[in-house]
């Protein structure tokens, strides 16, 4: 953790930022909940709970700021509320949804390679990111329409 801190601080260094301790909650609190998806207002309480003292829109300006710096990556999942979670991989995993319960799979299968080197070839645009959301049913909800009759269980 002490590690992905001190990444952040550099970024934040190179830009003429500082790392305040605000910005270090949330940090933290992002470090501690990593592989969630986590919204600015889920940020936002599970930061209260150790720092009363800060506001929602602290916590708003910091994730902007994070997500701009690429310590942060801002994601969309439908649902029509920005997620955050830390990384500035060259490629992003991907996200199963789940239209029905709402969990969010990761999953890293990258696919993909071969048909950004084919757009390449094909147009000379060349591909520097790519997000999948894929949505659909989890494993759990197509089990419960199994046992209830429903449609979907093929």
């Amino acid at each position: 953790m002490r590690d992905d801190l001190e990444a952040a601080r550099r970024k934040l260094t190179e830009r003429d930022h500082r790392l305040t301790p605000q910005r270090q909650a949330i940090l933290e609190t992002l470090l501690s909940h990593s592989g969630e998806h986590l919204s600015a207002e889920d940020v936002y309480a599970l930061v209260k709970k150790n720092h009363p003292d800060i506001g929602l829109a602290t916590v708003y300006r910091t994730l902007d700021l994070l997500a701009g710096l690429d310590v942060l990556q801002r994601i969309d999942l439908g649902d029509g509320r920005a997620r955050y979670e830390l990384g500035d991989e060259e490629h992003y995993h991907h996200h199963l949804i789940c239209v029905r319960c709402g969990k969010v799979t990761e999953f890293d299968i990258d696919l993909l390679e071969s048909l950004e080197a084919l757009v390449f070839k094909r147009t000379g645009f060349e591909v520097v990111d790519h997000q999948v959301k894929l949505f659909g049913l989890c494993r759990e909800c197509r089990a419960g329409e199994q046992r209830t009759g429903g449609a979907g269980g093929d």
